[in-house]
């Protein structure tokens, strides 16, 4: 198995038993600069009008923008920890499946910042987020 997949594979079953297990959020492609994840839209994330809730788009956003972070750290010395997130939702979405990209845009010692997009399987942009995670010494 090549380390990508060992990556993903690691980052899936970490997820076991937490929120993204609950949205079943999947993590789905890794690059040096990127990671991808996906989540489905059905009643179970909807808002009582039957569109995708913003809250669940965050927490599509924050499961890809920490892990992000992580991946760029060395973890037996440092953790990450989201200390500011926002979010614009620019078009709803009823059904199907909505895909988040993170990417870090500035990686400092102690501050990543990381902007995240969703898109609909349209390839539509249905948010974009950003993420500060702070660089924590264990």
């Amino acid at each position: 198995m090549n380390r990508k997949k060992e990556i993903l594979l690691e980052l899936n079953k970490m997820c076991e038993n937490t929120l993204n297990e609950t949205l079943s959020i999947v993590y789905t492609d890794l690059g040096e600069d990127f990671l991808v994840a996906t989540m489905p839209v059905d009643s179970r994330v909807h808002q009582p009008d039957g569109i995708l809730n913003g809250g669940a788009t965050m927490a599509l956003a924050e499961s890809v923008g920490s892990p992000a972070s992580i991946l760029a750290i060395d973890r037996s010395k440092y953790s990450v920890r989201g200390i500011e997130f926002s979010a614009n939702h620019l078009r709803s979405v009823k059904s199907g499946l909505v895909t988040a990209t993170a990417k870090i845009i500035h990686k400092g010692k102690t501050i990543h910042l990381v902007e995240i997009k969703i898109v609909d399987d349209r390839d539509r942009l249905i948010s974009i987020c950003k993420i500060t995670n702070y660089i924590l010494a264990k």
